[in-house]
């Protein structure tokens, strides 16, 4: 069978076992300047990681470094083709991103806090690289956000979204039952949709694969939406049906038991069923391969504003004392 047409004309992308000597100086840079980053919020990171570790609304984030590193696996064939060039200006982004992140510490609002350590370093690969390598990682930089764990905000509605569900379809299959707010009285006994029954950490891990899978296979922004808007009620329907059967199965077996076989059934395969649904029905409409995401280096050279913006440049290692000199700053202001 001869080679299909599309991996021939991507030969010439193909990665490179390792990139450019033009790109050995800039990397040692950004490495310099983001081990600063890291060490002034190292408070943050650990914190972040604790959440992904401990708690298992935030499991699936230790997932996300490798996603971006894939991500960045596949433009390192585009990456070879240009040239970092810093871009100073981006030293404002990691101004404003140190700023957060101090504002964060001195409010006590970690969710602020992460944003900004995260944002730090986002917009050190910015300055550091310049705006042609920012583009080509467009999507790994921004998928990095989902670093930052978040969504304790919106449990409490989602509770009684679960429970209003639940209760319409209890009442449905012609069990008598009564709602007062997230609890639920049933022959078989009561049932409160708790935290952990509020299907956040459901919701929050399809978000964040809807946005790795709009963004390689999707190019039409109508579908995109679609997607996305999929990823969201898709899970929070499936948890209120969840909830039901856990409500109906005890009427039989009893609330106790029933409640321990819903967390391993719904821990280890609902969610595996739900998320292998919502993407076999998405399959046929994918419009790309992965590799295809974002910018190209061919197209870069012909923006104009980009060519302008690169105007007066410096040397990545300037760039990145720079970096060091706000991180050492912020590191200053936290002190106080």
């Amino acid at each position: 069978m001869p080679p299909e047409p599309a991996i021939l004309a991507r030969s010439d992308a193909v990665p490179a076992r390792r990139l450019p000597a033009a790109w050995r100086s800039p990397l040692m840079a950004l490495g310099a300047a983001a081990l600063a980053l890291v060490a002034v919020t190292a408070q943050s990171w650990g914190e972040m990681l604790h959440q992904w570790w401990n708690i298992d609304t935030y499991n699936h984030l230790l997932l996300v470094p490798l996603i971006i590193g894939w991500l960045v696996l596949l433009k390192v064939g585009e990456l070879a083709a240009i040239a970092p060039r810093p871009f100073m200006p981006g030293l404002l982004l990691v101004g404003a991103a140190l700023a957060l992140w101090w504002a964060g510490r001195a409010s006590g609002i970690n969710l602020i806090a992460h944003a900004g350590a995260v944002g730090a370093l986002q917009a050190a690969v910015i300055s550091v690289l310049g705006l042609r390598a920012a583009l080509l990682l467009g999507l790994p930089l921004a998928f990095a956000s989902f670093l930052v764990p978040f969504g304790d905000e919106i449990i409490p509605p989602l509770q009684f979204v679960t429970a209003e569900i639940a209760i319409a379809l209890t009442h449905w299959s012609g069990i008598e039952a009564s709602i007062a707010g997230i609890h639920i009285h049933t022959p078989a006994g009561l049932f409160i949709v708790a935290e952990a029954c509020s299907g956040v950490k459901f919701l929050i891990a399809m978000v964040t694969l809807g946005v790795l899978v709009c963004f390689t296979r999707f190019e039409s922004w109508r579908r995109r939406a679609l997607f996305m808007a999929a990823c969201v009620i898709v899970p929070v329907l499936a948890n209120g049906v969840r909830a039901w059967a856990t409500i109906y199965v005890a009427q039989y077996i009893g609330a106790e038991r029933a409640t321990g076989f819903d967390h391993i059934v719904y821990g280890w395969v609902f969610f595996a069923i739900v998320v292998t649904m919502l993407l076999s029905s998405a399959w046929r409409f994918f419009e790309r391969a992965p590799h295809d995401f974002g910018w190209s280096a061919g197209s870069l050279p012909r923006t104009a504003w980009l060519a302008g913006a690169e105007k007066g440049s410096v040397s990545p290692f300037a760039a990145a004392l720079a970096v060091i000199a706000l991180a050492a700053i912020a590191a200053f202001a936290a002190m106080f």
